[in-house]
């Protein structure tokens, strides 16, 4: 058997036993899949950055071997007519297509509860989520089926679940990577962004997929992400920590991991100042009004004329989108739509949308502000909380909602960003999240590697 035949047959024994334990993370694979893969890599030299890696791909960035349903009935069986320009560069640096893993339907959630084809289960306890929506790509990195995965997020759906799940999660600056075939969302605001078990694999994955791309207008063509080896110490770097992520109800083990977190910060030679970031409580009101805006436009497209799931109707054209839509959107997509279309009618939208861009402007502002002062990078938690049970907030959307208060931020301001395993409380994992300026996710890389050699990402925070 080929080399990477050898490992397309480990990888498919590693994601039949995640099957086996019903971890409902992937929506599509298949063995034969795997053996065409391998049979292609084969044909590859064998210089390529990512030779021979299987890599898991959210399935809502297309792929033409593979169907792409965004966790949707609507998209139920959809195959797309191209791949997207991250799986193209994937694998032309060697790499597999290992699978499509489970998200919340059109990546809208905190939970992986929102799929039409079931929940995600924690890898380490079922009662548990593994964070959303990108859950399925952080559960299989978790549980060691794959070594990398592409997730996507708009809000925080990539490092959310990296620290719910105890992995590696990083989004890069909007624009570093392309977009196109990424079924749209959010479109100011979503990011092809990676999974890893180390900050170096997750640094190798993004490095591929980065740079512009001539079919999306919204990719910078910004100097080359180069990787930088971490060095022996963090001299030099000056870390700032925002007081408004650290309020006095943060959970104790958040805040014990993150206090040691930056004991050994200091142990490395950084210095550490308190810093402010005063529009901090506006981010998730204006999230969640900016996004439902531009998920009703991107949705307008899947009305059953065109592609994707078409509901039987017996009158007019409008009929034939009410039942398609009805059928089709689970209920937290539908609700978006509603709140979104809302927010831009034409008696709110300036009342609404037109206030909630001016609080992302701000937003914006305070982590201009914070750098420009002097500050090389920002630490907070990733998530005030430990991975919360399955059902417990999935009745008060606000409280879901909620879950993604230290990570949207960063996310309205096109930040780069990243979570990485700090310690653990009562036995579940703890991210710490590093936020850089545009374009310096090789200061944040090496930084996130230094102190992930220094920590223990299994010990208990007390």
């Amino acid at each position: 058997m080929s080399g990477a035949g050898a490992v397309a047959r480990a990888v498919a024994e590693r994601l039949a036993a995640a099957d086996v334990a019903r971890l409902n993370a992937t929506l599509a694979w298949s063995e034969a899949a795997l053996a065409a893969e391998a049979a292609r890599v084969d044909a590859l030299p064998d210089d390529g950055v990512l030779h021979q890696w299987p890599v898991a791909i959210k399935d809502n960035i297309v792929t033409t071997d593979l169907p792409t349903t965004c966790g949707s009935r609507i998209l139920q069986g959809y195959r797309s007519p191209f791949n997207a320009t991250v799986v193209e560069r994937l694998r032309a640096a060697g790499a597999m297509v290992a699978c499509k893993t489970n998200l919340d339907e059109f990546a809208m959630g905190s939970s992986t509860e929102h799929s039409a084809f079931g929940r995600v289960l924690h890898p380490q306890d079922p009662s548990r989520v593994p964070g959303g929506s990108s859950g399925g790509s952080a559960a299989l990195v978790a549980a060691g089926a794959v070594a990398a995965a592409l997730g996507s997020e708009t809000g925080g759906s990539v490092r959310q679940p990296a620290s719910f799940c105890g992995v590696v999660g990083v989004k890069p600056t909007y624009g570093r990577v392309s977009r196109y075939g990424l079924v749209a969302f959010g479109s100011s605001l979503d990011c092809v962004s990676v999974f890893a078990r180390t900050v170096a694999i997750a640094g190798q994955l993004l490095e591929v997929i980065a740079g512009p791309d001539s079919r999306d207008a919204t990719s910078v063509a910004a100097p080359k992400l180069a990787l930088q080896p971490p060095g022996a110490s963090l001299a030099g770097t000056t870390i700032g920590i925002p007081r408004e992520y650290f309020p006095a109800d943060l959970d104790p083990g958040i805040q014990a991991a993150c206090n040691r977190a930056m004991d050994r910060m200091r142990d490395l030679g950084a210095r550490l100042i308190e810093v402010s970031l005063p529009h901090t409580s506006l981010a998730v009101p204006a999230y969640y009004i900016v996004a439902p805006a531009e998920a009703a436009a991107n949705l307008a497209r899947f009305d059953g004329a065109r592609y994707g799931v078409r509901a039987e109707s017996s009158g007019d054209v409008r009929a034939l989108y009410r039942a398609t839509r009805g059928r089709g959107f689970g209920a937290e997509v539908r609700r978006r739509i509603l709140v979104g279309t809302y927010v831009l009618s034409a008696g709110y939208h300036e009342a609404y949308y037109g206030r909630a861009q001016a609080a992302r402007r701000r937003i914006t502002g305070d982590f201009s502000a914070a750098f420009a002062a002097g500050v090389d990078l920002l630490f907070t938690p990733t998530t005030p909380t430990t991975a919360f049970r399955a059902g417990e907030k999935t009745a008060d959307p606000v409280a879901m909602y909620l879950a993604d208060v230290f990570v949207c931020p960063a996310s309205l301001a096109g930040l780069p960003a990243m979570s990485f395993p700090i310690g653990r409380s009562e036995g579940l994992p703890i991210g710490g999240q590093l936020i850089a300026p545009p374009f310096a996710e090789g200061v944040m890389l090496a930084a996130a590697a230094r102190l992930e050699a220094a920590l223990d990402p299994v010990a208990e925070a007390r």
